[in-house]
């Protein structure tokens, strides 16, 4: 039986400090398997499009499966939700680990689809913490400590983004992809005894509103409406989600537009550089807060993101293009955390699971776009036209330069122009623009003391198959 923490009255940063400690080694654990992974499988199979599916299908289910999992964190005990998500991650791992010891048996030869099975079911598992968790935050976290909170969040992620490959190339050399596994499978132990013993403050429920008489589509449905019936908050989305598109687009990037000129060796220092700028603003983001007004933050932020871009046209420098990418991932927390605060204070706790799951789904969206075109806008139409022969070459060619690597640095000007109108847009829409002030607060004035969550209905469980099972797990996701 799993052990249950006394029900508390208030606030717990206790348990806010608890859970993100534990989800923050699990974290860093992932890291280094996604790291090591990609590595093994580019260098086995020397295939791009193997190494790009591997991410491909790590991502697949967020997209496909957020808008249930954020059904279900507003339907369920959020804490228990994210039991299931990170034991099931942790399957996904001990999955891969088995691909290695069927080899090892002399069962089979590793062929790389070997690995995508185990990918998409870590993946889907893992997808039911991210909106359990960003919905439980408001209920854990005074109002005023919302945005250290969130900086608490983007810090973590910028340490698991720098020290994952570093400390996975050190592991490598000794232990191998298998010892790194087997240490990822460890880091879960911390994310899954933190929720062993907490409890989470459940949302209070609609009693007009029973459970049992809603279908999965029409809790979808309420939650769309509510993001389509309030302008600013739309806006907003549609803000992030453009910018999410344009920051992918940068991140694809930067790796050729650094190679037509340098060496990987410049690349690794590059992203260090970079890293270290994201690891100041998190660490900024979780001592700040960040401003008082959101909205204007995420849009100076954007701005200044924006104007950093066009740098890359300049003649090829790495010490130039390093500190260009610090700056620009620098926005990255305190834009995160802005946006984030705004979403946790103006949804009402009950929708906060299935809002946050549609915004992660139009979100992860976007970055499979930019998977699909990125590449294929740069070199099949990009690259050509600002070739020392291309068709701009006499034009554009004589203010950037031509040859390679000159269509993505075109490719970073007209990027800067999409950031730059999309800032213009926000501020020129005034529901998005004073969206604090005209929606009202939707968090609780009075912390909530948890309620026990409503038992799961018999139709429900025939809406989502064998989510009840795994629900009732231990007893009874990031």
């Amino acid at each position: 039986m799993t052990p249950q923490a006394p029900p508390s009255p208030g606030y717990s940063m206790r348990t806010f400090g608890a859970v993100w400690l534990g989800q923050f080694i699990s974290m860093l654990g992932s890291s280094l398997t996604t790291f090591a992974l990609g590595a093994y499988v580019y260098q086995t199979s020397g295939s791009v499009t193997g190494f790009a599916l591997v991410g491909f299908f790590g991502s697949l289910p967020m997209v496909l499966l957020s808008p249930l999992a954020g059904v279900l964190a507003d339907r369920w005990d959020r804490r228990k939700l994210m039991l299931v998500g990170d034991l099931g991650a942790a399957l996904g791992i001990f999955l891969i680990w088995g691909v290695f010891a069927g080899q090892d048996a002399g069962w089979w030869t590793i062929k790389v689809w070997y690995f995508y099975g185990p990918l998409l079911i870590g993946s889907a598992f893992s997808t039911l913490c991210f909106p359990a968790w960003s919905s439980t935050v408001p209920l854990l976290v005074p109002r005023k400590h919302l945005g250290r909170a969130s900086g608490m969040t983007e810090l973590s992620a910028a340490i698991a983004q720098i020290a994952g490959p570093l400390i996975a190339s050190a592991l490598l050399g000794s232990i191998g992809l298998r010892g790194i596994l087997l240490v990822d499978a460890i880091s879960y132990i911390f994310a899954i005894g933190a929720l062993f013993f907490v409890r989470f403050p459940m949302p209070p429920r609609d009693a007009t509103k029973k459970a049992g008489q809603r279908s999965l589509k029409a809790d979808l449905v309420e939650g769309w409406k509510f993001i389509r019936e309030r302008p600013g908050l739309f806006g907003l989305m549609v803000f992030i989600t453009t910018s999410g598109f344009i920051v992918g687009m940068v991140m694809l990037l930067i790796n050729p537009l650094v190679l037509a000129f340098s060496d990987i060796d410049h690349l690794k220092w590059i992203a260090s550089v970079a890293g270290i700028g994201g690891l100041a603003g998190g660490l900024l983001t979780s001592i700040w807060g960040g401003p008082q007004r959101r909205v204007l933050g995420i849009a100076a932020l954007s701005l200044v993101s924006g104007l950093i871009l066009p740098l890359a046209a300049l003649p090829p420098s790495v010490p130039l293009i390093a500190v260009s990418a610090a700056v620009f991932v620098f926005t990255f927390p305190l834009i995160s955390a802005c946006n984030q605060f705004v979403w946790q204070t103006k949804v009402p706790p009950e929708l906060q699971g299935r809002v946050a799951a549609l915004r992660r789904v139009v979100f992860q969206a976007m970055g499979l776009v930019v998977s699909l075109l990125g590449g294929v806008l740069a070199d099949q139409v990009f690259e050509p036209l600002m070739a020392t022969d291309g068709a701009l070459a006499s034009s554009v060619g004589r203010v950037i330069g031509t040859g390679q690597g000159r269509g993505v640095a075109l490719m970073f000007v007209m990027l800067s122009v999409m950031m730059l109108t999309n800032v213009v847009v926000l501020w020129l829409s005034p529901r998005a623009r004073n969206v604090e002030s005209e929606l009202p607060d939707a968090l609780p004035a009075q912390p909530q003391k948890p309620h026990v969550p409503t038992p799961m209905p018999a139709d429900i469980a025939a809406d989502v198959g064998a989510a009840p099972r795994l629900a009732t797990t231990g007893s009874t996701e990031t």
